[in-house]
């Protein structure tokens, strides 16, 4: 059965690592990133993760895995080398209906988190259904290479001018029509020839003859 693919708005909210290896660092740089509220579970934590943590929204605590520390969580992460005890952490969270990621176990898991290429805004993400992710993080290689910093450079104007477009095209046929020729390729092709403050001129122009056509 295929995944439904989502962007989790995680700011302030409790998510849960289970370990403190390499593997549970490289997720806690990513939900810190993600703005999440973080709770590392571990007996032993290692300077790097601590380091981390400081002045971060993120709590160690250096204690045996217990239940009680999933109270509340949103998202809930066992990177532990214990497959045992991943097996238990995964089945508190059915109980408790936390969602769940077991690493490396994707029979253990109700989410998978994709590879990602990000240029400001906007983000592209890879993701296999937890089949082989070093294939998702091979095509997420060749992806980088296609969108660069311009690409989120673009998004960013282009944000700017959708609220404008919103707040004077009251028709959502023209608003759809506008978009869509900004957003092309000529449109983008501009920006990268031009700069960002050629191509508002561009955009203006364009603006314009569609409130002529209208």
């Amino acid at each position: 059965m295929s995944k439904y693919p989502i962007y989790l708005e995680l700011s302030g909210r409790r998510v849960v690592v289970i370990g403190a290896g390499a593997v549970a660092l490289r997720k806690a740089q990513t939900l810190l990133a993600a703005g999440a509220r973080l709770i590392v579970v571990a007996q032993h934590i290692d300077d790097m993760l601590t380091t981390l943590c400081q002045n971060a929204d993120a709590e160690l605590i250096k204690s045996r895995y217990s239940k009680d520390y999933l109270a509340g969580a949103v998202l809930v992460i066992a990177a532990t080398n214990n497959h045992q005890l991943n097996k238990q952490i995964y089945k508190d969270c059915q109980e408790l209906e936390i969602l769940c990621n077991v690493v490396d176990k994707p029979q253990l898991c109700d989410f998978f988190v994709p590879a990602v290429v990000k240029r400001g805004d906007l983000q592209i993400a890879v993701g296999t259904e937890g089949n082989c992710p070093a294939y998702a993080g091979h095509l997420r290689k060749k992806i980088e290479q296609s969108f660069t910093d311009k690409h989120g450079e673009f998004l960013a104007e282009l944000e700017t001018l959708r609220k404008r477009i919103i707040k004077d095209v009251p028709d959502l046929a023209n608003r759809k029509a506008l978009l869509g020729q900004l957003v092309d390729d000529e449109s983008f092709e501009y920006f990268i020839q031009n700069g960002p403050t050629q191509w508002r001129e561009y955009a203006d122009g364009i603006l314009r003859r569609r409130a002529g056509d209208g």
